[in-house]
């Protein structure tokens, strides 16, 4: 992999241990690695000026559907609380085909890589008409992002009292070797992978507490980590209440969904003695506060899940809810939300930023991403301050308040994905018309 040489940014936000800010230095792109960063560096590889940009880390996605990109904006469904807007989109989600979770998986990674994302989850948990979660992988793999996925899974249906039609649930010995069979085929477990699998069954009120028990003791006997959607409304707590006997915090401890090879999606309705819970056993939460805010959840406790010591990362949750894939307005959106709540001092521009990238790193298990330093994986994003969106800006640096929500450049793993703005891997006009012949036909 030939050199590239990042030359004279005007801003470097390392997020780094030290959370350095460098001015008018450079970043050395090497096998995949960030080589060098400082002042005056020389390559005989290719130069990119990177005057007049920010340079961050690439951001990291905690939690999407990506599959939801084919159903934005659904009537029925764009009113709705969490329980209703389900149930009005399961019937329509049955009929996709493998070429339908493909072509949104594209779209919805183009999207997120044009927001500066570089490494993103995915929660795939229905897989009908022959749908398997490597359909989403290969899309990952011709995009270019670091990708993990997880399989996710339902196994109670209408007729056993649950909210998904049967015909989207599954065997759950059926869902533990189709699990086993996806670790072993694509999993990587090595510093700079571009694929890891998680196991991630849908939510508890979607599978049993077996299934979600033997999950657990799985993905740890495959050193894997674990995913589940938790406590995100409040009927989610009354249905936890009303069919556990107990809290969803509660629930995940006993049934070993507890630790730092797991984190749970929204975590919106978390109680102090749940946050104090997740504190002590590193138990990661994916925040995703435009989504909330779309199905009226409410606002996360994110504030003081940080005061606490939780692991939290930034999602930006299903198309289908929120309806975008844009971290840059989700990182906005986190800090606007703690203001509202708490008041203007509550979060400040550079830590929603950091939560966006180092934070959502940690949370995933990736310590070799999410910061600007010799030996981690060259993922960068290049935002440009020349524009309108920084016009003025007393500090460019901070990105949330001002600046672009649409990268520049983008690089992972030392490889270009978004050049000038545009999507570099991908005949996008082409996945587009495809997108949308699809849409159209589930929607006829």
């Amino acid at each position: 992999m030939p050199e590239i040489l990042l030359k004279n940014a005007d801003h470097i936000l390392t997020m780094d241990d030290q959370r350095r800010e460098l001015r008018g230095a450079d970043i050395l792109l090497r096998d995949g690695v960030i080589a060098a960063i400082g002042e005056n560096l020389t390559s005989r590889g290719e130069t990119l000026s990177a005057k007049g940009c920010v340079l961050t880390p690439g951001l990291v996605n905690t939690h999407h559907h990506l599959y939801q990109t084919l159903t934005r904006a659904v009537p029925g469904g764009q009113d709705a609380l969490l329980f209703g807007w389900l149930q009005t989109l399961y019937p329509i989600w049955s009929r996709f085909t493998p070429e339908a979770f493909f072509i949104s998986a594209q779209v919805g990674l183009a999207e997120l890589a044009l927001s500066g994302c570089t490494l993103t989850s995915d929660h795939l948990y229905l897989y009908p008409n022959g749908a398997r979660l490597e359909d989403t992988i290969h899309a990952a793999q011709e995009i270019g992002l670091r990708f993990h996925p997880t399989r996710g899974a339902m196994s109670i249906g209408e007729s056993d009292g649950g909210l998904p039609p049967d015909s989207l649930v599954e065997r759950e010995a059926d869902i533990l070797d189709d699990c086993i069979r996806v670790v072993d085929a694509f999993h990587n477990p090595a510093e700079g992978a571009m694929v890891r699998v998680g196991i991630a069954p849908c939510s508890p009120f979607s599978v049993s507490r077996e299934l979600m028990r033997d999950a657990a003791l799985l993905a740890r006997d495959k050193g894997v980590m674990l995913h589940t959607h938790l406590a995100e409304n409040d009927e989610d707590i009354r249905y936890s209440l009303a069919n556990f006997g107990m809290r969803p915090g509660q629930y995940a401890e006993e049934l070993g969904w507890t630790g730092p090879d797991v984190w749970h999606a929204h975590c919106v309705k978390l109680d102090s003695a749940e946050i104090g819970l997740f504190a002590r056993s590193r138990t990661g939460v994916a925040h995703c506060p435009c989504s909330n805010c779309r199905l009226g959840s409410g606002i996360a406790p994110l504030r003081q899940m940080r005061d606490s010591g939780v692991p939290v990362g930034l999602g930006v949750d299903g198309s289908a809810s929120n309806d975008m894939g844009n971290l840059m307005l989700e990182a906005r959106q986190a800090m606007l939300l703690q203001r509202v709540a708490i008041g203007a001092d509550a979060m400040s521009a550079r830590e929603a930023l950091e939560i966006a990238t180092r934070g959502g790193a940690d949370v995933l298990g990736r310590p070799d991403c999410g910061r600007l330093a010799v030996g981690k994986r060259a993922d960068i994003a290049l935002w440009d301050i020349t524009g309108i969106d920084s016009a003025g800006s007393w500090d460019p640096a901070a990105l949330v308040l001002a600046g672009p929500t649409r990268v520049r450049h983008l690089f992972v793993e030392g490889r270009q994905v978004v050049r000038e703005g545009q999507i570099a891997t991908l005949d996008m006009p082409r996945v587009i018309e495809r997108q949308n012949a699809i849409a159209r036909s589930l929607a006829g």
